[in-house]
């Protein structure tokens, strides 16, 4: 074991900061002190602290992942399944018409939506997020299971309006909590795992509803309220468990060792200044500083026009009814697309972490979509429209992963902006999913959602292209030496610490 009486520094190949020079204990190139290792890593080897991250970074892998996976599936199908319930009759058995269902689509992101700001904002002040998401995952259960107990529309409505502010905790809330724990080269592939377990929540969502229908008239409950009344005590009894298992943040997790606490913290500080639970930004500072980022109005454009894409999964099930399937095939026939979009989702935030990309894989995905778009516009050919409904849920919804990802990489600091803009991004973003729902009618061919969501692509694929060169331009800033750049720079958002750590804007 190397060792030494003195502080050491040490220069590792994995991501957990900046090389130092070994003779002043700074960052090579300036003249302010980089942060020193804990005093429990001081008497550590290269090799030793190399071997400590991995095993650190497996154990949370092992903790965190599950969980919040296990949640997202519970959140993304308590929130969908209106759309299996429609093929059992719901519409008929409280008199809805077809644009009456589709309000009671959207108004769900009513409160969904405007909640998910002032949630990210408690979320960095409360010393124990992980509890705070599961308490939320506890109250939307029991509202989501109270759907079964609806007698009309306008009880629909207003349960539907109360399950989106209850579920407004979660994304923006999990996306921010991973951020706390996981640094940029790791941050991707756990994003991906979020959208993993959607997918496979709505692929197997879909056969699991198609078992629960077969439950139809016992007891003198229709099927569709036996999925209410099963998925929403699934979630409650699932959401207690986790509130027990689930970690806070890495400087008072009770999983970790003290040495493990110490790493998990130093990896966050050595990437973008001060980690989690130790700022002093207040929660509308930070606010107020991602109101006025010009990245961040892009960010949110490029969201909206993707999530508008990403609004085929609210009416995917009725799509695939239209290829003249029963009911239950039609649920049967949801599980493969999404099953594929999982595993792509993967292979994605791999390659964009492996490679430190995003722009390419943004536009390839939006090339892709205008073209499955096309497909079911030109034919009435069931293979080829099936085709195009397996490659679209990846397609459309794959830029989102990477989204989320800029935003926490691209707005690290403070933690309070950060939690703002993610929240922003999503709830700014998700209200296409409100005006969209009322553009899938008039089937099989669905003109006026494929036609609009095509144009979403091309306007997506300009305003990304606008925000590449943005952040290209506040490289060249920082790499010019130019204090009157630099602080342009500053005042849009980089800090000085961050500047002190050699950060730059990657990925574009």
């Amino acid at each position: 074991m190397n060792t030494t009486a003195d502080v050491k520094d040490v220069a590792i190949d994995i991501p957990l900061g900046p090389t130092r020079s070994a003779a002043s204990s700074k960052i090579e190139g300036t003249n302010e002190p980089y942060r020193r290792l804990p005093e429990s890593l001081r008497d550590l080897g290269e090799d030793e602290i190399k071997r400590l991250n991995h095993k650190l970074v497996r154990k949370i892998d092992l903790v965190i992942l599950p969980i919040i996976g296990i949640l997202y599936i519970l959140n993304y199908i308590d929130r969908q399944n209106l759309a299996a319930a429609k093929l059992q009759g719901i519409t008929e058995d409280l008199n809805m018409t077809t644009q009456q269902f589709a309000t009671a689509i959207s108004i769900l992101f009513v409160g969904y939506l405007p909640f998910q700001i002032p949630s990210n904002l408690i979320i960095t002040k409360v010393s124990r997020p992980g509890m705070y998401i599961c308490c939320a995952v506890v109250i939307w259960g029991g509202i989501s299971g109270a759907t079964a107990a609806v007698k009309s529309y306008g009880q629909l409505l207003a349960v539907r309006a109360i399950l989106g502010v209850a579920e407004a905790v979660f994304f923006p809330g999990a996306i921010y909590f991973l951020s706390a724990w996981y640094t940029k080269t790791e941050l991707g592939k756990r994003i991906a795992s979020l959208y993993i377990a959607q997918q496979f929540g709505n692929a197997f969502g879909g056969l699991f509803a198609a078992a629960v229908f077969q439950l139809d008239g016992r007891h003198g409950i229709r099927g569709w309220q036996w999925l209410f009344i099963i998925e929403g005590s699934a979630t409650v009894g699932i959401g207690c468990i986790c509130a027990l298992l689930m970690p806070e943040f890495p400087h008072n997790s009770k999983i970790l060792t003290q040495t493990e606490r110490d790493l998990a913290v130093w990896r966050i500080e050595s990437e973008s200044g001060a980690a989690e639970g130790s700022e002093n930004e207040s929660a509308w500072s930070g606010f107020g500083k991602a109101i006025t980022d010009p990245k961040l109005l892009l960010l949110i454009l490029c969201n909206l026009l993707s999530q508008a894409q990403g609004s085929i999964a609210n009416y995917f099930p009725t799509l695939v009814k239209s290829l003249n399937f029963s009911s239950t095939i039609s649920l049967v026939l949801t599980a493969p697309p999404y099953i594929l979009a999982g595993i792509v989702y993967y292979w994605l935030m791999w390659y964009s972490d492996r490679k430190n990309t995003a722009y390419p894989i943004i536009l390839c995905c939006i090339a892709i979509s205008i073209g499955m778009y096309i497909i079911p516009m030109a034919t009435l050919n069931v293979g080829a429209r099936y085709f195009s409904m397996m490659i679209l849920p990846f397609a459309s919804v794959g830029p989102q992963l990477i989204l989320y990802k800029t935003i926490n990489l691209h707005l690290a600091r403070p933690t309070s902006k950060r939690a703002a803009a993610s929240a922003l991004v999503n709830a700014i973003g998700g209200t296409s999913n409100i005006w969209a729902s009322y553009l899938y009618y008039a089937p099989p061919q669905f003109f006026a959602a494929f036609g609009t969501l095509m144009a979403c692509a091309f306007l997506f694929a300009g305003t990304i292209t606008v925000y590449r060169w943005l952040v290209l331009r506040e490289n060249s800033r920082i790499e010019s030496g130019d204090p009157e750049q630099i602080a342009k720079v500053i005042k849009g958002g980089v800090t000085e610490e961050m500047l002190q750590l050699n950060w730059r804007y990657e990925m574009y």
